[in-house]
């Protein structure tokens, strides 16, 4: 009886069957299988990237890319745990680009960086700084803020 219990006990989970034939160990065998283990994934080196910081009133987003365009990470005022009418202050806006640029620094070996401001909010050189002194290189810094050329009819004035 103890041989036909082998296999199972309470530490595979398993109820005890009793064995039909002789091979008991074979299937006890199958049971525990080896370990697999994954291949590592290798490590994506980046030497230049860009920043595109997204500046709002509300809320300031950071995204690192590689230059083609393909995100390699990103950080927000609001992922790091900022709520509400913080999330647009220029303090939420450094924590957020230090969080981003120490990802891209340590995971993807990032140096220099080109950065791309867009929007009006205040945390857009309080971010750039940040990126500074996390320990990347910047090389040159653009504004994208989108501006329009008589396009669109503004809304009516705001009564307060």
């Amino acid at each position: 009886m103890a041989k036909e219990q082998q296999g199972a006990g309470p530490d595979t989970g398993a109820p005890a069957k009793p064995a039909a034939s002789g091979k008991a160990g074979a299937a006890a065998a199958a049971g525990k299988r080896k370990k697999e283990f994954k291949k590592k994934r290798e490590r994506r080196v980046v030497p230049h990237g860009v920043v595109h910081i997204a500046a709002s009133f509300n809320n300031t987003q950071i995204t690192i890319t590689d230059t083609d365009g393909r995100t390699m990470c990103w950080s927000s005022a609001g992922a790091i745990g900022f709520k509400g009418s913080r999330k647009g202050t220029p303090y939420a806006a450094q924590q957020a680009s230090l969080a981003a640029a120490g990802i891209a620094r340590d995971q993807y070996g990032m140096k220099s960086v080109e950065v791309k401001v867009q929007g009006p909010g205040s945390g857009r050189e309080s971010a750039v700084r940040a990126l500074a002194a996390a320990g990347l290189h910047i090389v040159v810094i653009r504004d994208v803020t989108p501006i329009p050329h008589n396009g669109c009819r503004p809304p009516k004035r705001r009564r307060v």
